[in-house]
């Protein structure tokens, strides 16, 4: 079941992740949200939409924009709408 680990924390665990350019999305109810922060960074992709951010913190250590999320994705990536996806040395294992 694929796991994203962060600072040696478990932050989502599901076997329903759904894989966009090699990345795993996650359900939105599979996340530890303890975990999230709200960042008010956006990035725009011209397939996928308008991403939005969190920050995770875990053990008081902050990993800043290390999670994305598309609140509305356009159609043709509709398979990720409600779920997020992790970067910046958080660990997606099987």
């Amino acid at each position: 079941m694929p796991r994203a680990i962060w600072n040696g924390t478990i932050i989502a665990e599901s076997d329903q992740t759904v894989v966009v350019e090699g990345n795993h999305y996650f359900p939105v109810e599979s996340v530890e949200k303890d975990f999230l922060r709200d960042s008010a960074h956006r990035t725009q992709c011209h397939w996928k939409g308008e991403a939005s951010y969190y920050h995770l913190e875990v053990e008081g250590e902050v990993n800043r924009d290390a999670a994305w999320f598309y609140p509305s994705p356009f159609k043709e990536a509709s398979q990720i709408a409600g779920r997020i996806a992790f970067w910046r040395g958080v660990e997606v294992v099987d």
